[in-house]
């Protein structure tokens, strides 16, 4: 399988890092890519990949920017980096495919289920993801 599609259509691990240490907001959904493989789409978010940019992050959000971490779902339930405690929402439509794929019977306590966005593009995804992204100012920065 080529790295551009080892997301496309399967469950992934996603979780925001911006602004959080190890227990930000997740998730567990399916997530597909695109065309090109170059945009991750997931939970209504559209990514893509930092490339070794990142401060904590592999991906970021095309609209806000942010850092997410996302990974293939693991086995060992350790989804969530340095094992780190926290909520992780579960898309109702994929909690059968997870315990499947994880060999559970019953989910994790820290899982809760929820009704998360499909996987597809946002709308106006693909106007953002050909705009050229930029940071947004640094606080306190003079900008003049």
């Amino acid at each position: 399988m080529s790295r551009r599609k080892a997301f496309s259509n399967r469950l992934v691990y996603v979780e925001l890092k911006t602004g959080h240490s190890d227990d930000g907001p997740a998730w567990v959904a399916r997530a597909q890519t695109s065309k090109s493989g170059e945009t991750l789409y997931s939970n209504g978010k559209a990514f893509k990949r930092l490339k070794g940019a990142g401060i904590s992050g592999n991906f970021f959000d095309v609209e806000t920017g942010e850092e997410y971490w996302i990974s293939g779902i693991k086995k060992d339930q350790q989804d969530r980096r340095n094992a780190r405690a926290g909520i992780i929402e579960i898309d109702i439509e994929v909690v059968a495919e997870y315990l499947r794929e994880t060999g559970r019977e019953d989910l994790p306590p820290q899982f809760i289920r929820a009704q998360l966005l499909p996987a597809e593009p946002p709308e106006g995804a693909h106007n953002t993801e050909n705009a050229v992204f930029s940071a947004p100012p640094a606080e306190g920065r003079n900008n003049k």
